[in-house]
């Protein structure tokens, strides 16, 4: 088995990157090298984000006594990757997940192996998708619109497209690691 390590999956609210990680998944259920695991975040699930649902007191417990591999807050949320991302990883695994681009230069340093991949769009069809949504969580569209992509992407897809041609570059990619 090759080395294992991160692939982040980072972008804009709206750009489409839980479809892309989906149909990632769904290319590659048959090669075992590739894990998709949700993300631990302070509130139920919802159809626009499947994760797993943490309390907050033990979000807070999880980050004092290091139990996540990597954690954020964001929108008013905690966000973590689970600590058993961080074994699959050493293990030769390629862990596949969205994070906040808040959190790429803390990912880098704290990871091992880790590559990102942007995905974004026009500003046009980031507010067309958001307000599409009617998630009353997304709060400030414009605001979440203006921050910046991070600048150290190994790979940048803009998903203005069919979902299926921004995934088969996501699968290249991870292919290719």
């Amino acid at each position: 088995m090759r080395p294992g390590g991160f692939v982040l999956v980072v972008g804009p609210s709206g750009a489409g990157k839980d479809t892309l990680i989906r149909l990632a998944r769904e290319a590659l259920a048959g090669e075992p090298r590739f894990v998709f695991p949700r993300r631990l975040v302070t509130r139920p699930p919802s159809a626009h984000e499947d994760n797993d649902e943490i309390a907050e007191a033990d979000f807070a417990a999880g980050e004092a006594g290091g139990r996540f591999a990597l954690s954020w807050r964001a929108h008013g949320l905690g966000y973590a990757l689970p600590g058993e991302t961080g074994i699959l990883a050493e293990a030769g695994r390629i862990v596949v997940v969205n994070v906040s681009r808040r959190v790429v230069a803390e990912a880098r340093m704290r990871l091992k192996r880790v590559s990102v991949v942007a995905v974004t769009a026009p500003p046009a069809v980031l507010a067309q998708r958001l307000a599409a949504r009617r998630r009353p969580e997304d709060g400030d569209i414009a605001a979440r619109l203006a921050r910046a992509a991070p600048d150290e992407a190994d790979l940048t897809i803009v998903n203005t497209g069919p979902p299926e041609a921004g995934a088969a570059l996501l699968v290249a990619h991870l292919r290719q690691r």
